[in-house]
């Protein structure tokens, strides 16, 4: 089985990228309006200038509800090997994008993706599994104006989930966790956070905050960074309660929730310490930070009294 899946993306990976897919529509202010309302960014330049946020440039691509077979897709194809083989879960580990331009109001834009790696098979806390690494490029054209490299796990579920309580279940080995993906945007913020301080993106131009971390000020579009140590204190401005499936180095349930900081960014991430029936929207929050391993600390929230 491991010869044939190895062999199947190695003749994957050989015929390249697969065909463009086209948005099924041009780039239109309707859209970056109703994105715009959903993310909550204020920034008037976006239906000033009549370009797109940056990393609305997968939306046009996206297959829809009720997509049609891409039977030539890179993924697609990898995907089909592996569900043949009994690995029919799946979960994104990482993904990482690169934009070149803004896109602007009536252009249409279109993506190929080629396979560039299948590693495997790996023992997860999720089960046996194969990563599988693509990369995706947006063109106007003939023009380049973004890319991703996107991972994913497909596993084999395991034949049932544990039926004793979380408490009684051993936690996951440092080794299991799944690892944030460490950018040259991203940096400062996980050394501040091995550091214990929860460190924001500011703009070194106007003083804008911003998170997640980016390589550009979406307020004055300059790409000069600086940061602030936050107060670590904010309150949850929505959650959801995690029951299922598995998640690697956690025991469920969990909480993740969106914390809005004094600072005015928000932030995801866990709040621990706490039953989940006592987390609520507005509920106060200050940041506590843990130690995974050596090369790892995670920012969590704990409810204050």
């Amino acid at each position: 089985m491991e010869g044939t899946i190895i062999a199947a993306a190695e003749q994957i990976r050989a015929a390249g990228a697969g065909p463009a897919r086209s948005a099924r529509d041009p780039v239109n202010l309707p859209m970056i309006r109703n994105w715009l309302e959903a993310i909550g960014d204020g920034n008037p330049r976006y239906e000033q200038d009549g370009v797109a946020p940056p990393a609305m440039t997968q939306v046009w691509t996206m297959r829809g509800l009720r997509p049609a077979a891409e039977p030539a897709d890179p993924l697609s194809a990898m995907s089909a090997v592996l569900d043949q083989a009994g690995f029919t879960s799946v979960v994104a580990t990482n993904c990482e994008q690169t934009y070149h331009r803004y896109l602007r109001d009536g252009e249409r834009v279109e993506v190929r993706s080629r396979l560039v790696d299948v590693s495997g098979p790996k023992r997860t806390a999720l089960g046996e599994g194969w990563f599988v690494t693509t990369d995706s490029t947006w063109y106007v054209g003939e023009e380049a104006v973004a890319s991703m490299t996107f991972r994913v796990l497909k596993f084999r579920p395991p034949g049932s989930a544990p039926t004793v309580p979380a408490s009684e279940v051993a936690p996951a080995a440092a080794s299991d966790v799944l690892r944030p993906v460490v950018t040259r945007d991203t940096a400062f913020f996980w050394a501040g956070a091995a550091a214990g301080e929860l460190r924001i993106q500011r703009c070194g131009e106007c003083g804008a905050l911003r998170h997640p971390p980016g390589p550009v000020c979406r307020q004055c579009g300059v790409d000069r960074q600086d940061h602030l140590v936050a107060s670590g204190t904010g309150e949850v401005f929505s959650f959801v309660v995690h029951r299922h499936p598995p998640v690697p180095g956690r025991q469920l349930p969990i909480v993740v929730a969106v914390v809005e900081l004094t600072e005015g960014v928000r932030m995801v991430g866990e709040v621990v310490g706490a039953d989940p029936a006592q987390v609520r929207i507005g509920a106060a929050v200050r940041v506590d930070f843990v130690r995974v391993d050596a090369e790892l600390t995670l920012p969590v929230w704990r409810l204050l009294p």
